[in-house]
């Protein structure tokens, strides 16, 4: 009986695949692999590719999702440095690093894993929270606030943890999502925060108190300088002006009638310099020159006829 070469190349195309998945497995890039030689770690794989493998029962391969996990810790009362009672809650990023080293003591699960963490999360916090006052962690004054050193402090303790009992695992950050306070201490907290604000305010109108009277002096101190000059640069005019005044006042009183006649000879220019036309009583001076009246012959003058 003659075979179907179509039959038969099919057959031999799902034997090779067949063959594939016995012999080879890929790792994608977000994945890493331990591979277990009749159950126990022989080899990880952490680059992604395509590896050679023996069929089940003798290897058998676990992947791992390698991209970061996100771990949140619960909302748990803790206590600082000096007493006071705070509550906290942590959140932290992980990926398994080494899947060798995780799979003997978690297996395939992220759940075991991430209840180990917790106890590890919990005991950092609680140490570091413990060595830090609590104005560190809530307070008025923001230069006080010492929550980027606090989450660097929790960090390296978990790292150091994980380090020593080689989970295989890589925390990459840790920060603090949430702070509280529990509502038996939230009522002194408040008055504690108030108080404080009221000392700020006090020094804050004692500072412009006193800025405002330094204000007002110099101002004053300018005004009162101001005021000497300026009666001093009066005093100096009007010295000037006296002296102007009795120079000329000597020079009027040896002739009056001429001084007198050339003052009314000059404001007659001043009224006829320009064209121009005016209905003036022939008594008002300077026109009553025209008049003949007082143009009397100012003393040391010749005749007029």
């Amino acid at each position: 009986m003659k075979r179907n070469p179509i039959t038969i190349t099919i057959g031999l195309l799902l034997l090779f695949i067949f063959g594939l998945l016995l012999f080879f497995f890929q790792v994608r890039a977000t994945q890493v692999a331990v591979v277990t030689t009749f159950g126990r770690p022989s080899s990880q794989k952490t680059n992604a590719g395509a590896y050679l493998r023996f069929p089940w029962p003798i290897q058998q391969i676990y992947k791992f999702d390698q991209r970061v996990h996100n771990f949140e810790s619960q909302f748990e009362q803790t206590f600082t440095s000096d007493g006071h009672s705070l509550m906290i809650k942590v959140y932290a990023g992980w990926n398994i690093a080494q899947p060798a080293k995780f799979f003997p003591r978690f297996g395939d699960s992220i759940l075991e894993f991430e209840k180990a963490l917790d106890g590890l999360v919990r005991s950092a916090y609680t140490g570091v929270v413990g060595s830090h006052p609590f104005p560190h962690f809530i307070s008025t004054d923001e230069k006080q606030l010492k929550f980027t050193e606090i989450e660097g402090e929790i960090l390296q303790r978990i790292q150091q943890d994980i380090a020593r009992n080689e989970y295989g695992v890589d925390v990459k950050f840790i920060g603090i999502e949430r702070v509280g306070l529990p509502e038996s201490v939230t009522k002194l907290v408040f008055e504690r925060m108030q108080s404080e604000r009221q000392l700020q305010v006090r020094r804050i109108e004692s500072d412009g108190q006193r800025e405002a009277s330094n204000i007002r002096s110099e101002a004053n101190l300018a005004s009162a300088k101001l005021i000497t000059e300026a009666e001093a640069t009066a005093t100096k005019i009007r010295g000037e002006g006296d002296a102007a005044a009795a120079k000329y006042l000597q020079v009027f009183q040896q002739n009056p009638e001429l001084a007198n006649f050339l003052i009314s000879l000059r404001a007659l220019e001043d009224f006829l310099k320009e064209r121009t036309t005016l209905i003036l009583d022939t008594k008002t001076m300077p026109v009553n020159l025209f008049n003949g009246e007082g143009a009397t012959t100012p003393r040391g003058s010749p005749t007029q006829r």
